[in-house]
């Protein structure tokens, strides 16, 4: 389980159906506009509780919507500094994301690379401490597990 994800209760409605490219329709992008303009201009960490964008994407993550995931947590990534440890951690989730999705498609491979990435950007933040509320060390075990090729369960 994605332990602080888990229990985020969605702050929009959930997509009718996670989106697996080649597999089923793409969303409509207004399904996910209201989230996408509820990310501050600014990620910080003191503001992830109130984050609406950043809680909809980790809840996302946390119900198995890898694809819609990433979609809405980019724009949390494009807002967070340059180098900051909110960018590596938004960065990080996405890559578990990507990395699920790609799992998901059979695309081991793929989804093994970008466990290790995830892996890279965790351990660039700094051990035991929060970042967006989240410990590193919550994450870690999701990312290993993706590196290592076995079964990602969220």
């Amino acid at each position: 389980m994605i332990g602080p994800g888990a229990a985020i209760v969605p702050p929009f409605p959930l997509p009718p159906y996670a989106h697996a490219p080649g597999r089923n329709p793409r969303h409509d992008p207004a399904i996910f506009a209201a989230a996408k303009v509820a990310a501050p201009a600014q990620t910080r960490s003191e503001d992830a509780d109130r984050n609406q964008a950043w809680r909809y994407g980790l809840a996302l993550l946390a119900r198995g919507y890898f694809w819609e995931c990433h979609e809405v947590l980019e724009t949390v990534w494009l807002n967070a500094a340059p180098n900051s440890g909110e960018r590596r951690m938004a960065q990080a989730v996405i890559q578990i994301a990507n990395g699920a999705l790609k799992q998901r498609m059979g695309r081991g491979r793929a989804a093994r690379r970008l466990g290790e990435i995830a892996m890279g950007l965790l351990d660039d933040l700094p051990a035991s401490s929060q970042t967006m509320g989240i410990d590193p060390s919550d994450l870690r075990p999701l990312a290993s597990a993706l590196a290592d090729g076995r079964s990602f369960e969220v």
